[in-house]
């Protein structure tokens, strides 16, 4: 074990219910963080990440999700990885930058010289323990993973520039409005404790400027309809722009996969990209089989020990299924996520689809969709049942739902 000035904290944003609107109907009755890719909540991917940080001491999960939502997650990752894992419950959202100083005693419980902080949303290999090391040899209060995109799709995101020697974060701005680089912000980041100091000094100024009593009614009520809580504070417009180019700011670029979940199909995508890192990191996670005694598997699928897929079925590329799922003889899977409970009847098909739990796809019906369409790819919400003969094509299906007849490009409320 290092010395005590080498204790690392790692800090994962997850957020609450009342974000994360894009990913319904797979959100209403389970919170997005918990959602299964690659066979594993998606929580659990950063939290792994974060297993390989040396001397790391404890992860933290801050959100505003109930407690009980997170209990027994946190207590069987806590187990599995030998790390001690908390969840924090905001009483209100206080901003990715606020929610970390409002928990600043107890993040700061052990001392840590290191403390990463990181967005359950993003989908990336997290280079952590490379990110640190370039972090310390800065020796700057804050490191930030980016990454080089398309120009076309730098303005969903953070962009910035950091000096090609030193990199220095030299100008940050959040998603603008004309191009300024191909370099984005991450959402990963590895700070000393300053950061309090500097999201402290973020409040003052605010109350100073509240303070200020030689002001005019006309900029009173102008500032009066910009502001926002003193107790919000946003990591990217308030601590990353005002920082930048003061030699506090460092950048770690990385050249591996990287994307954001908001919605379904991005969870689909993402959770191909997490298959394929198991090849390196998880192999056994992976299922194997050549058709002969078991199923035929064609490229990355995960399994989970209690499916029950008949010897007949194909499955893959890109397949994850859950627990107690049910797959019948000849169904032939390609590019989906089963979750738990889910039957899939004789000679059913499903490619490019989200299945939700306790659902039922009959016997030769189809389940399709299409990144390139309007809806994407075909969501079944919990407990849908879709009835022999069936064809569901690019829809989504809202919870508790029976399909007798076929449906294409609808949202079934």
């Amino acid at each position: 074990m290092g010395s005590s000035e080498d204790k690392v904290v790692a800090v994962i944003l997850v957020g609450g219910p009342t974000k994360g609107t894009r990913f319904r109907p797979v959100s209403f009755n389970t919170p997005k963080p918990l959602f299964p890719l690659a066979g594993q909540p998606m929580v659990h991917h950063p939290i792994s990440a974060c297993k390989r940080i040396p001397n790391l001491v404890q992860v933290f999960l801050i959100g505003f999700y109930e407690e009980r939502e997170f209990a027994l997650y946190v207590s069987s990752i806590s187990n599995e990885l030998k790390v001690p894992v908390r969840y924090l419950k905001e009483d209100k959202p206080h901003g990715s930058a606020g929610g970390l100083y409002y928990f600043r005693e107890l993040i700061m419980e052990d001392s840590p010289s290191h403390i990463f902080l990181l967005n359950c949303d993003v989908c990336c290999s997290f280079p952590l323990p490379d990110m640190l090391e370039a972090h310390k040899l800065y020796g700057g209060m804050g490191t930030l993973l980016v990454i080089k995109v398309s120009a076309e799709s730098a303005n969903q995101f953070g962009e910035l520039v950091a000096d090609p020697l030193t990199k220095e974060l030299l100008h940050y701005t959040e998603k603008p409005e004309t191009f300024v680089s191909d370099l984005i912000n991450c959402g990963v980041y590895v700070f000393t404790p300053e950061i309090f100091t500097a999201i402290q000094g973020v409040f003052t100024n605010r109350q100073d400027r509240a303070n200020l009593h030689h002001i005019s009614s006309f900029e009173a009520l102008q500032s009066a309809t910009r502001s926002v809580p003193t107790d919000f504070v946003r990591l990217d417009q308030d601590i990353l722009s005002p920082l930048a180019g003061k030699r506090q700011l460092y950048t770690y670029e990385t050249t591996d996969f990287w994307e954001q979940i908001k919605t379904p199909g991005m969870a689909l995508k993402c959770s191909e990209l997490y298959l394929a890192q198991f090849h390196y990191t998880s192999p056994h996670l992976l299922a194997s089989g050549d058709g002969s005694k078991s199923v035929t598997i064609v490229g990355d699928v995960y399994m989970h020990p209690s499916a029950k897929v008949h010897p007949t079925a194909k499955i893959g590329p890109n397949v994850s299924i859950s627990a107690n799922v049910r797959v019948g003889a000849g169904a032939r899977l390609i590019n989906c996520i089963v979750l738990d409970d889910v039957e899939i009847k004789e000679n059913a098909v499903v490619i490019h689809a989200i299945v939700g739990w306790k659902s039922s796809i009959g016997r030769w019906s189809r389940a399709t969709g299409d990144y390139n369409e309007k809806l994407g790819i075909t969501i079944l919400g919990e407990a849908v049942t879709v009835e022999d003969e069936v064809v569901v094509t690019h829809s989504i299906v809202l919870p508790n739902k029976t399909l007798n007849v076929s449906v294409q490009d609808e949202i079934m409320l």
